[in-house]
């Protein structure tokens, strides 16, 4: 019983997230489905609510922490504020469609394979979550579903 509600849930946001203009646009983004869209839209609603896509990061969350002692400022793990679903979600996301972006031939891909050079593989996550939430951010306010920007041919 309990898995033929779960099955009727997962359609009724699949059907949600086709349908409804704002979903329709985040689902245009790497890891984010028709679960992660209905939450977002849900929780977000208005891109206008932050002024810029760091103020969605850092209300989900997943911008690091700074402790200042004796005017030296050090930068500690990511502050864990705000909504803890959201950022799981946009975590989990991160982690599925991290394989994919670092293989492309696309700025995001460039960027990645840089980050995975010279970090863990978790704090790689962790980044590419919070660029998620700023292209979240982006892609409500401008109205226009995201297009992955292809590295610029040399020669």
């Amino acid at each position: 019983a309990l898995d033929a509600r779960i099955v009727v849930f997962d359609a009724e946001f699949a059907e949600l997230a086709r349908t409804d203009a704002s979903m329709k646009l985040l689902s245009t983004i790497p890891g984010i489905g028709s679960l992660n869209a209905t939450a977002f839209v849900a929780s977000v609603g208005k891109a206008e609510t932050f002024g810029r896509g760091r103020d969605l990061a850092a209300w989900l969350g997943l911008v690091p922490r700074q402790m200042t002692t004796g005017g030296k400022p050090k930068l500690l793990g990511i502050s864990k504020r705000g909504n803890g679903y959201l950022r799981r979600m946009l975590i989990h996301g991160a982690r599925a469609a991290l394989p994919s972006l670092a293989k492309g031939k696309t700025l995001l891909g460039e960027w990645l394979r840089g980050l995975l050079s010279r970090t863990h593989m978790n704090t790689a996550v962790v980044a590419l979550a919070a660029k998620m939430a700023r292209i979240i951010w982006a892609v409500l306010r401008s109205g226009r579903p995201f297009q992955m920007a292809a590295l610029p041919s040399v020669g």
